[in-house]
C-alpha cells in the first residue's frame, strides 16, 4: 500500500468532471491501512505556465490515454483538507468534461497508474449515492452540494 501524504505548500489542480448520466468518474482515496475513505474528480498538479485547461488535457492523456473534450468554463474551490493527520491545501479548477465517444461505456472501474506508478481505481459513482451514511465521502468536502446547486446531475 502506497503512503501519501499532502505537500507542505499550496497545490493548484485542474479536475475533470466527465458524467454517464447521473454517474461521476471518480478515483478512489484510501486510508494508510487500505480503507476506502471517499473518492475525488480525476486530474492533477498545474505546472508552472501550464493553463489549468491544458493541464487537466495532459492529465487525463497521462493517466488514462484518453483526450478529453472540455464543455466549459470551470469554477474555482478551495480545498483546505486534512489527511491521515497532514495539512493539505488546494486550488482547484474543476471543468466539465465529455469523454471520447464510446469510452469506458463497458467500464465500471479503470485502473489507471499515477506519475509515480501508484496503481489507482477509477470508477463511476452516482452523485446520490455519495456523501451518505454507507457511501463513500466526495472530495472536495461541498463538491456535492455544488454540483447539485448548479443543476448536476
Amino acid at each position: 500500500m502506497h503512503v501519501w501524504r499532502p505537500p507542505s505548500e499550496i497545490r493548484v489542480k485542474a479536475l475533470g468532471l466527465p458524467w454517464r448520466g447521473s454517474r461521476l468518474l471518480v478515483a478512489e482515496v484510501y486510508t494508510d491501512d487500505g480503507r476506502l475513505k471517499g473518492v475525488r474528480p480525476l486530474g492533477g498538479s498545474v505546472g508552472f505556465g501550464e493553463p489549468a485547461e491544458a493541464a487537466l488535457v495532459r492529465e487525463f492523456r497521462e493517466e488514462l490515454g484518453l483526450t478529453v473534450r472540455v464543455l466549459g468554463a470551470p469554477f474555482v474551490m478551495e480545498n483546505l483538507y486534512t489527511h491521515e493527520g497532514s495539512s493539505g491545501h488546494e486550488v482547484l479548477f474543476l471543468f466539465p468534461v465529455a469523454l471520447p465517444p464510446s469510452a469506458l461505456d463497458r467500464q465500471e472501474r479503470v485502473v489507471f497508474h499515477e506519475d509515480c506508478g501508484t496503481p489507482c481505481i477509477a470508477r463511476w459513482c452516482d452523485l446520490e449515492e455519495l456523501d451518505r451514511a454507507g457511501g463513500p465521502d466526495l472530495y472536495p468536502v461541498g463538491l456535492k452540494a455544488r454540483l447539485l446547486a448548479e443543476g448536476r446531475p
